[in-house]
């Protein structure tokens, strides 16, 4: 069972995503929150799998929500809004968001993103990556956020798995990319995560689209 807390500012639209999740035999919605200091409280007190997040919320918004709820790991969160390429997108992303999807999703698309982010596999919806990749391409070459020199700590197969996670793919993608089990993916995966101090394979995504790996 996937315990799950939504935040989201408008009424009806809290609702009908709860009713959307309630239909769902394994998920759980054990809290709703109106604004994002609402919805770290509720996280601290009921510690659930997920959060379900809205970025614009008043109080505190989505995204320092999300950072507060990341930082005290509380939970995953799934963000969800309108806004599919703005600073949103990489506040939340930056914050530690494990996934990110779009308000006009399908209600199957919204339960198995909640299940996918539930396995601890992260997820941003397909036309975001493409949107995601592209700006930054787009973009010129500058000094990057991070310190390049931090994944002199990786294999060459977690850098390999390091960009193919910059490139939005699955693990199962990333395994017939790579020619190695799906558990050997999740393994390497994890590792990184670790040596790089990450929380979430989307961060580490966005970190391989930041360093051009």
């Amino acid at each position: 069972m996937i315990r799950v807390l939504v935040a989201e500012d408008q009424s009806a639209v809290r609702a009908g995503l709860v009713l959307i999740l309630r239909s769902a035999p394994d998920i759980e919605v054990v809290g709703e929150a109106a604004d994002g200091q609402r919805a770290v409280a509720l996280a601290r007190e009921l510690r659930p799998d997920l959060v379900l997040m809205d970025v614009q919320m008043p109080r505190l918004d989505g995204v320092s929500a999300t950072r507060q709820v990341v930082a005290e790991g509380l939970a995953d969160v799934l963000v969800l809004t309108t806004f599919d390429l703005d600073e949103y997108v990489f506040g939340a992303l930056r914050a530690g968001a494990s996934g990110f999807l779009l308000k006009n999703t399908e209600a199957r698309d919204l339960i198995e993103a909640v299940r996918t982010v539930g396995r601890g596999e992260g997820l941003i919806a397909p036309a975001v990556t493409r949107r995601l990749i592209a700006e930054f391409a787009a973009k010129p070459v500058r000094e990057p956020a991070v310190d390049p020199s931090v994944l002199g700590s990786l294999t060459r197969r977690e850098r390999e798995v390091l960009s193919c996670l910059g490139e939005g793919l699955s693990n199962a993608e990333i395994a017939g990319r790579l020619d190695m089990a799906e558990a050997t993916v999740k393994t390497h995966v994890s590792r990184l995560l670790g040596k790089l101090d990450l929380r979430s394979r989307v961060q580490a995504a966005v970190l391989a689209q930041e360093l051009r790996v």
